[in-house]
C-alpha cells in the first residue's frame, strides 16, 4: 500500500477515535470535566487566599484609632459587629467567633504605648486563633516601624480565655462525612438499582399490578432509611467515643441530627432516581453521577468551610442542598441548635425536596 494511502487511513482511524472519545461521557468527565473542577476549585482556595477570621467587635472598642483602622483593611479579617455581649459571648461558646476584640487608651497616655489591645476568647475558639494574633501582632509591628523607630510600641496586646466547650477538628469534619455518605449512598445507590430494575424489564412487569410509582420510590427510600440509620450509628459512635465527637445534648442530639438527615436522604435519592431516568446506558451512570456529586463534595464545607472560597463562589456553594445539610448537622451537634430553628437550613432543603420530588416523579420510567 502507498504512503500515502496509509497515512489516509490512520487519519481516518484518528477522526473516528477522536469523535468516538468525545461521544463518551466517561471520556469527557474524567478526562476534562473533573481536571477543570479541581483547578478552578483549588485555584481559587489556595495560593495567597488566607483562611477568613471572623473577629467581633465589643460595645467598648475604640474604633477611631489608627490600629482599628490598620485591622478593617486586612482581608483575611471578618469583623462582626452590631452584636451584644450576650450574643458574643454565645458566639464565642459555639465557636462561631475566633474571638472578640477590644481597643482601649492606655490610662497612661505615654508615648510609648497608647493603646491596649484585648482579645477575648473562648473554649470552643476555632484554630485560627493563633492566625489572628500574629497578624494583630504584625499589624502592630508595621505601625510601629512607621511611628515608633526607636522601638516604642503604639499598643500592648493581651489575651483573656474564658471556660467553654473545646471546639475540636472531629466536630468539623464527622458531619461532613456524614453528609458525604449520604450524598454517595443516595446519588449511586439509587441510581444504580431503578435502572438495573428497568433494564431487567422488573418495573416493567409491576407496571402491569396495582402497585404505584409512589409505592416503589417509598419501598426503595424505606431500605436505604435502613441502611442510612445503620452508617449514622456507626459513624457518630465511632467519633463519639474514639475521637471525642460533641453531642451537645446527647442521645437528645443524635436523635435530632438522624431526623434531620431524612430531608437529606429524599433529595440525594430523588437525585439517583432523575438520573437512572435521563441516562440511556449503564456506562452513563458514573459519570453524570460524579458530575453531581463531586462539586458538591468540594464546595460544601465537607473539608475546609466555605469562607475560604472567593465571596462569588461562596455565594454559589451556599444554595447547594449538601452545604444546607452539613451546616445544619454542624449547628445541632455543636452548638445544641433545635430543629425548628435552623430556619435557613430548612427552609433550602425544602425547596430542593420540592424541586428534585417533582422532577423525580416526571423522569420515572417503567421500560
Amino acid at each position: 500500500m502507498k504512503a500515502s494511502n496509509q497515512l489516509g487511513s490512520a487519519l481516518t482511524l484518528s477522526r473516528y477515535s477522536l469523535l468516538s472519545m468525545l461521544r463518551s461521557p466517561t471520556s469527557v468527565v474524567f478526562s476534562l470535566l473533573f481536571p477543570i473542577i479541581f483547578i478552578v476549585v483549588f485555584g481559587s482556595m489556595v495560593g495567597e487566599q488566607m483562611p477568613v477570621i471572623k473577629l467581633g467587635v465589643a460595645r467598648t472598642c475604640d474604633t477611631t484609632n489608627l490600629i482599628f483602622g490598620a485591622i478593617t483593611k486586612i482581608s483575611s479579617i471578618k469583623l462582626i459587629r452590631n452584636l451584644s455581649p450576650e450574643e458574643q459571648s454565645d458566639a464565642l461558646k459555639k465557636g462561631t467567633l475566633t474571638a472578640v476584640l477590644n481597643i482601649s487608651p492606655e490610662k497612661d497616655r505615654s508615648p510609648g504605648s497608647s493603646y491596649h489591645i484585648n482579645l477575648f476568647s473562648a473554649g470552643a475558639t476555632p484554630p485560627t486563633l493563633s492566625l489572628l494574633k500574629t497578624t494583630v501582632q504584625e499589624t502592630i509591628r508595621q505601625i510601629n516601624e512607621h511611628l515608633f523607630p526607636n522601638n516604642s510600641s503604639i499598643a500592648s496586646l493581651d489575651m483573656t480565655q474564658t471556660p467553654g466547650r473545646v471546639y475540636r477538628q472531629i466536630d468539623f469534619i464527622l458531619p461532613g462525612q456524614l453528609g458525604f455518605s449520604l450524598l454517595m449512598a443516595g446519588v449511586f445507590g439509587s441510581s444504580f438499582l431503578l435502572f438495573h430494575l428497568r433494564q431487567s424489564l422488573v418495573l416493567k412487569r409491576l407496571r402491569v399490578t396495582a402497585i404505584r410509582k409512589g409505592s416503589i420510590i417509598g419501598g426503595e427510600m424505606l431500605s436505604r432509611l435502613f441502611f442510612h440509620v445503620i452508617a449514622f450509628i456507626i459513624m457518630v459512635a465511632l467519633g463519639y467515643y474514639a475521637f471525642r465527637f460533641t453531642l451537645v445534648n446527647g442521645l437528645n442530639t443524635f436523635l435530632e441530627m438522624l431526623l434531620f438527615s431524612l430531608f437529606g436522604l429524599g433529595i440525594f435519592m430523588g437525585t439517583g432516581f432523575i438520573i437512572s431516568g435521563v441516562v440511556q446506558n449503564e456506562s452513563s451512570i458514573t459519570p453524570v453521577a460524579n458530575t453531581i456529586t463531586l462539586p458538591q463534595i468540594l464546595l460544601c464545607g465537607l473539608f475546609f468551610p466555605i469562607e475560604n472560597y472567593p465571596h462569588w463562589l461562596q455565594s454559589f456553594c451556599n444554595l447547594l442542598p449538601l452545604t444546607f445539610f452539613v451546616d445544619g448537622l454542624r449547628k445541632i451537634a455543636f452548638e445544641g441548635t433545635p430543629i425548628w430553628q435552623l430556619q435557613r437550613e430548612l427552609a433550602g432543603l425544602m425547596i430542593w425536596t420540592v424541586v428534585i420530588g417533582l422532577w423525580s416523579i416526571r423522569s420515572f420510567k417503567w421500560e
